[in-house]
């Protein structure tokens, strides 16, 4: 017997005898359906199947559509990698909170990096609101010592009294002038000479003065001499001077002296108050050669050398006795010792503070980005960092000859015709060698290389 399904039995039922069966929801709901008539319930079934193939189609449809987003969001992804690799962006390290330094000079540094920032591209300007030095670097005069300095440095009070002097006052660095030489660059100088001396060197300055220093024009150019100095306590066991110094400067008229204790760890200090007498007094020079009072220059060779440049190739320029991947020395009894609780890292290239050249321009812009860089008790340490914050580093020059030439030649005068710099060299040693390289009947024939050591003399 065929079997009738139970709902088309009702359906047929319903049709026969209409008004006998009460409304039924789920009979009309089917009956309404607009499909073909159900004859043996194949309507019903076919409709039943088409909707679960839709549900089906649906799913897969959105499960194509769910794949297709993950595989592009990870290939976008990969790609924004590759391009953050390749043009450097910012490291994962930049959003981690960064960890504040356990040394006082690097924490200062980093104090004041928040505040400006600090140009590395080659450039004179400083920050457009830069808007001078903070406070707490540049205490003004009568400068009084940082209470707050020993409480910030764990090891403080087992320092080297010098070391704690510098500490305690190094954040001040205007003092004022005692001695001006304002005539010194009426004229603008082609080459200028900052040397660093104190006031007992009378010997020296003058030496200098009637040698490689001299005054005035040299081989067509003209050349500036000035002394820089600070004052001689009677802590320091100096006898008073005050007045000897105020007669030389009187005398010559290039003399600068501050009023502020002239020390080793103060060198760092005359060559900020340098950088500002520079840029208010001698802006106008050309070049600058900084170095100290016992070394001797041959000034020939130094004009020679520059005039082998273009003034606009030289905007850069900055050679000496580099010294590269340098340290700090940790021992006590070293003339340079740097306590670990004072400044953590490794130095920067930095020429030897014996004495090094450097255009006036570069001059300019170091007075300036020194003004955003914490005192360091090494002056020709410190110099590197401006440079570093410059984005420059010092051209390494093999006629500077810091650590002095092999005995041997000590007194051969050809040795000296082909050096810029040899130190150290008493006040008799300069006027006797400026002599020798100025003497006519000297003919000297350099051999292979510049070295001293390759030179002969000849006739």
């Amino acid at each position: 017997m065929q079997q009738v399904h139970p709902l088309l039995f009702r359906y047929s039922r319903r049709r026969r005898n209409p008004g006998r069966f009460p409304p039924d929801s789920l009979m009309d709901l089917s009956l309404d359906l607009p499909c073909r008539c159900p004859r043996r319930g194949e309507g019903i079934f076919k409709m039943n199947s088409n909707w679960n193939r839709t549900k089906l189609l649906g799913v897969l449809t959105l499960a194509n559509f769910l794949i297709y987003i993950m595989v592009e969001v990870s290939r976008s992804y990969g790609k924004e990698q590759v391009i953050s690799k390749q043009q450097k962006m910012i490291p994962k390290v930049f959003w981690k909170k960064p960890k504040v330094s356990e040394a006082f000079w690097n924490r200062e540094q980093e104090r004041l990096d928040d505040i400006y920032y600090l140009p590395l591209a080659n450039s004179s300007e400083l920050p457009r609101d830069f808007r001078g030095i903070p406070h707490w670097l540049n205490r003004t005069s009568p400068c009084r010592p940082n209470g707050r300095v020993p409480t910030q440095i764990e090891d403080f009070s087992s320092l080297p009294q010098r070391f704690q002097d510098f500490l305690l006052y190094m954040g001040c660095r205007s003092y004022p002038l005692i001695t001006d030489a304002p005539k010194v660059c009426s004229e603008p100088p082609y080459l200028l000479f900052a040397i660093k001396s104190i006031a007992s060197h009378f010997d020296r300055r003058q030496a200098i003065r009637e040698s490689w220093g001299r005054a005035g024009f040299l081989d067509n150019r003209h050349i500036a001499t000035v002394f820089l100095l600070g004052n001689t306590a009677a802590t320091d066991h100096f006898p008073d001077l005050s007045d000897m110094v105020k007669h030389e400067a009187a005398l010559y008229g290039d003399v600068v002296q501050w009023d502020y204790r002239d020390s080793f760890f103060n060198l760092t200090l005359k060559e900020i108050l340098f950088l500002e007498w520079f840029g208010t007094r001698c802006a106008s020079a050309q070049f600058v050669f900084k170095g100290d009072d016992d070394v001797f220059v041959n000034t020939h060779h130094i004009l020679s050398y520059l005039g082998n440049f273009s003034k606009s190739s030289t905007k850069d320029l900055f050679i000496g006795d580099v010294i590269t991947n340098a340290s700090p020395q940790r021992s006590k009894n070293l003339k340079y010792y740097i306590p670990e609780s004072v400044f953590l890292g490794a130095y920067p290239p930095y020429a030897g503070g014996g004495g090094y050249l450097y255009s006036g321009d570069l001059g300019l812009r170091l007075r300036k980005i020194s003004r955003l860089v914490t005192l360091y008790p090494i002056d020709d340490v410190f110099t590197g960092m401006c440079l570093q914050r410059l984005g420059l580093v010092p051209e390494k020059h093999v006629d500077f000859k810091t650590f002095d030439i092999e005995q041997k030649n000590r007194e051969s005068p050809c040795a000296y015709k082909s050096l810029i710099l040899v130190h150290p060299r008493s006040p008799q040693d300069m006027i006797k060698i400026w002599s020798w390289i100025n003497d006519p009947k000297v003919n000297c024939t350099v051999v292979s290389t510049p070295d001293t050591k390759d030179a002969k003399r000849q006739g």
